[in-house]
């Protein structure tokens, strides 16, 4: 086992890990560059591609093939560092945008998104691993706290850009102007991984083959999650037969991929990955419907909707702020717990906005504070993973953090878009997202998506009472 960093006096931009740190962040400002503004614009992309229906497809895509990304990206990180994963995954996910913004059909548009999600599996593990070899304990909640932050900016700025570029230039720009930021954290952070983290974990260890059986389960976890995302979105009894080998490829891969004891909480490291994967998945699943019903139910603009979650950015980052402060390391898993009842109050009080009496800024503020115990969240769960992994393991582990996140993503909105679409919403909805007019008629449709995601996220905060090891 390789030796832990050593203790730095300085924080997160002292010299030693001034570069590191600007770079690796400017990694993460990028994706969520991308995250905000390619979600403000596929709507009029799919409807220029003639590509509605396939429309869910464009998310799932990017889900589906991160998986498998992850998996790999961990053996490889493990095996020979995180500096040729990260590489070949900021060129993935660079490659796949400039694919779909030249795309001339939405068959190639989701081919481009799914090489996307292929760069962007990679990256986030390679991160996580960068994170354990370079940076020592008492500096990592900070580090990750600061990749929270890099969401503020995004969260606000980027639906703004990315309309008034769609709206004068097309939405393709978009898509082919976010590889040009690329380049910086390529040249800034690169350099101070091959300095501070490149190789194994223990140079002098043979070098380990990578685990071909992983590798299969990994294949079979991507399958099988896209085959539940296209039954989910074809309503039809021919869609049980995808389902049902769906469900047989997931269930092996996902036994054989996340820590034994994940699926009954197993105290440490097993609740550790559920809770990850409970709170990324009944957040994500809600947030996806927030901004189109603010469209069909009270006709709001796409730009206006997606703004209303904007102040999520800032309080996300806070709550990820107060999580690292080293004062609060003995009630890191208190914290957690407050966080997922957060979560759970913010995403059962949404939909009250379907009341038409009821303001629509009570969607904005209780995202806030839903956004709030998500900082709180995820950064825990990040820095828990990390203590909780021997540093020859830290890529395989973050790989299972991570597929437990995409994977209950890809689940809870294959199972929130069924229930949507059997009742009815899906018609009216894509209508009024084109349209931009407000339809008004199905709100016991997004009531059904909101209220059973609040009750997974009180779930998680049971479970979260059993991320500490039990004392020997």
């Amino acid at each position: 086992m390789s030796a832990e960093p050593p203790p730095s006096p300085e924080g997160v931009l002292g010299k030693r890990h001034r570069a590191l740190s600007i770079g690796i962040v400017s990694v993460v400002l990028l994706i969520a560059f991308e995250a905000t503004a390619v979600g403000t614009a596929m709507p009029v992309a799919a409807r220029e591609l003639h590509g509605i229906p396939l429309y869910a497809f464009a998310f799932s895509a990017y889900f589906t093939t991160s998986l498998f990304a992850m998996v790999l990206s961990g053996q490889w990180a493990d095996r020979r560092g995180p500096l040729a994963p990260l590489t070949t995954g900021i060129v993935a996910f660079a490659a796949g945008l400039l694919l779909s913004g030249t795309a001339s059909t939405m068959m190639l548009f989701i081919l481009g998104r799914a090489v996307q999600g292929l760069g962007g599996g990679l990256v986030i593990v390679a991160l996580y691993v960068v994170i354990s070899r370079a940076y020592p304990e008492q500096l990592r909640p900070a580090i990750l706290a600061a990749f929270a932050a890099s969401w503020v900016v995004p969260s606000v700025v980027g639906p703004l850009a990315s309309g008034a570029i769609t709206e004068s230039l097309g939405w393709r720009w978009v898509f082919v102007g976010i590889p040009a930021l690329v380049v910086f954290p390529l040249v800034l952070a690169l350099p101070a991984i091959r300095r501070m983290a490149a190789g194994p974990a223990d140079p002098e260890a043979p070098v380990l083959p990578f685990e071909r059986k992983q590798l299969r389960l990994a294949l079979g976890i991507s399958l099988g999650a896209g085959l539940l995302q296209y039954a989910g979105q074809d309503l039809r009894w021919l869609s049980l037969l995808p389902a049902a080998v769906g469900v047989a490829l997931l269930v092996p891969a996902v036994l054989g991929l996340l820590p034994r004891g994940t699926y009954r909480a197993a105290r440490g490291l097993p609740s550790v990955v559920l809770l990850r994967g409970i709170a990324a998945g009944s957040f994500i699943a809600a947030e996806s419907f927030v901004p189109l019903m603010l469209v069909t139910e009270r006709g709001l603009s796409p730009t206006m909707a997606g703004l209303s979650l904007a102040v999520g950015g800032a309080t996300w980052a806070f709550g990820s702020f107060v999580q690292s402060r080293p004062r609060m390391e003995p009630y890191r898993e208190r914290l957690v717990s407050l966080g997922m009842v957060l979560v759970a109050a913010a995403i059962a009080v949404v939909p009250t906005v379907l009341i038409p009496s009821v303001p629509v800024w009570v969607v904005g503020v209780a995202w806030g504070f839903g956004c709030f115990g998500m900082g709180m969240v995820i950064a825990a769960t990040s820095v828990l993973l990390l203590k909780l992994s021997a540093p020859e393991e830290a890529g395989t582990n973050s790989a299972a953090l991570q597929i437990s996140d995409g994977l209950s993503n890809v689940m809870l909105l294959a199972i929130g878009g069924a229930v949507f679409a059997a009742l009815g919403g899906g018609t009216v909805a894509a209508h009024s997202t084109v349209a931009g007019t407000g339809g008004g008629s199905h709100p016991t449709a997004f009531a059904a998506v909101f209220l059973p995601m609040a009750c997974v996220a009180l779930v998680g905060a049971w479970v979260a009472t059993r991320l500490r090891e039990r004392e020997a």
